[in-house]
């Protein structure tokens, strides 16, 4: 990813929701070198931020909502969530939750584009997001997973005014000429019953070390280390709990 700070229309946190958030911090803090921390304050409900060092890198948070699925949530900056959501409806999408003020860390809405993508809108105060990017252990790269290639493009530069490079294997999001992030279109391999989504992308020292200790861990390995041609190497991987992830090579960014 290209982007090294939360900037408007990007990136800027990734969140888990998980229905065992004691086992989600082993295992997370086995493969990544995490540092979680829970809000001991009863109105975060449970809402865990994990660090490297000094910098948060991502959230780990029980299921607040009956039938919320587990998941990694890719949230991403907007100067007004408000106008945002607004925005986002306008376009064909859906406000599912918020905007709700985060004590005073920000104002946050839950959204879906046309397709049934979730995302997350992120209003910064004063948390920004995260404070690392394309570390080892940290966000690096964000991917859109849908069936409706043409309408999502047409839906995420309305909303948040991202570039997309063109390609017939995988078109890549960017703002003002950095990319971070890209585009698969969901073809007959992919069940049915697997919806839209967004998954996030962490940077790792090495890929095929992840994917045994994710094994080792409980979890599942559901797309090999592999080797893109001209990319990085990567793999997608389940966590014990169901969550899809994927990971790269830390320093082989677009």
């Amino acid at each position: 990813m290209k982007l090294h700070e939360p900037v408007p229309g990007g990136p800027c946190w990734a969140e888990l929701g998980t229905t065992d958030l004691e086992a989600a911090k082993r295992f997370y803090t086995r493969l990544f070198g995490w540092y979680p921390r829970t809000d001991p304050r009863q109105q975060a409900g449970g809402y865990t931020i994990a660090r490297i060092g000094d910098a948060a890198v991502a959230a780990l948070t029980p299921l607040y909502q009956p039938g919320q699925p587990v998941a990694w949530n890719v949230s991403f900056a907007v100067r007004d969530a408000d106008a945002a959501v607004r925005q986002v409806t306008a376009a064909g999408g859906a406000a599912l939750q918020g905007p709700t003020d985060v004590f005073d860390s920000g104002r946050f809405v839950v959204a879906a584009d046309p397709a049934g993508a979730v995302f997350q809108l992120w209003q910064g105060r004063s948390f920004p997001g995260a404070g690392l990017f394309n570390a080892p252990g940290s966000l690096g790269w964000v991917e859109l997973l849908t069936r409706e290639p043409d309408r999502a493009a047409d839906f995420y530069e309305t909303v948040f005014g991202w570039s997309i490079t063109p390609s017939q294997s995988y078109p890549q999001w960017g703002i003002d000429g950095a990319d971070f992030g890209g585009m698969v279109t969901m073809d007959d391999k992919f069940p049915h019953e697997v919806p839209a989504h967004w998954l996030p992308y962490f940077a790792v020292a090495d890929v095929n070390t992840v994917a045994v200790d994710t094994t080792d861990g409980g979890g599942s390995v559901l797309m090999e280390p592999t080797s893109v041609p001209d990319g990085p190497r990567i793999a997608v991987l389940r966590d014990p709990q169901g969550a899809m992830f994927g990971v790269y090579r830390a320093g082989d960014e677009r």
